[in-house]
């Protein structure tokens, strides 16, 4: 019997380790992500993402369909290396095998916004990646 209790106790060892060796990796593509939307690396910001992501986004033109290509395109403009005012932090990721979501939030204070990003991910041979991004706006002067 306290063989079995060995084994079981090991077990659910290795399998929280393992857990939060995937959260950290899924959290390393995370912070691609948010710094290279921060700070307009397009090279780090494209790397976080599949080439053929979907990214599902509302903005002037209404909701629309984006690739990542077309997302980063909204940063070419600034100056690279540069703080743009977004801050961001992870607020959540569930992993399951080789699939995850992962939920962040991204403040422009000096533009009174607040937005919740929410992501598919998907683990392949190099690593994490993002399949799929939508995005919501939740501060006070939102229409939504």
């Amino acid at each position: 019997m306290k063989n079995y209790i060995v084994l079981f106790v090991t077990f659910l060892t290795f399998q929280l380790v393992n857990a939060q060796s995937e959260c950290l990796a899924i959290e390393s593509t995370l912070q691609k992500y948010m710094e290279g939307s921060s700070y307009n690396k397009l090279e780090m910001l494209e790397s976080a993402f599949t080439e053929n992501a979907t990214l599902y986004l509302t903005g002037r033109e209404g909701f629309k369909l984006y690739t990542p290509k077309d997302y980063i395109a909204f940063f070419k403009n600034n100056v690279a290396g540069t703080f743009n005012g977004r801050y961001a932090k992870v607020l959540a990721i569930e992993a399951i095998k080789d699939i995850a979501t992962a939920k962040v939030e991204i403040s422009i204070p000096k533009r009174n916004m607040v937005y919740i990003d929410l992501f598919l991910l998907k683990k392949f041979e190099n690593g994490w990646k993002i399949i799929s991004k939508t995005a919501t706006r939740i501060d006070e002067a939102s229409n939504n």
